[in-house]
């Protein structure tokens, strides 16, 4: 009988890589939108500044943690 987790283990480990990867920061202009949506919070609102990063295609995800849980940002 052959293992099927064999087979699936390749799959398993390319989706483990894709989620490590996306979870990178990999440009310095999604940061620089990050950084423009949370100034604006004060002034123009937590809802603007979403519709904002929805907008520029920003990952809700990475949106909801930044602008929602401010003591997950990233330090830099």
């Amino acid at each position: 009988m052959m293992n099927d987790t064999a087979e699936l283990s390749p799959v398993s480990a390319a989706a483990a890589d894709a989620e490590r990867i996306r979870r990178q920061r990999t440009d310095s202009h999604t940061r620089d939108l990050i950084n423009q949506a949370v100034a604006s919070i004060p002034t123009l609102g937590l809802q603007r500044a979403a519709e904002f990063l929805a907008t520029m295609n920003v990952p809700a995800e990475v949106a909801v943690r930044v602008l929602v849980y401010p003591n997950r940002r990233r330090a830099n």
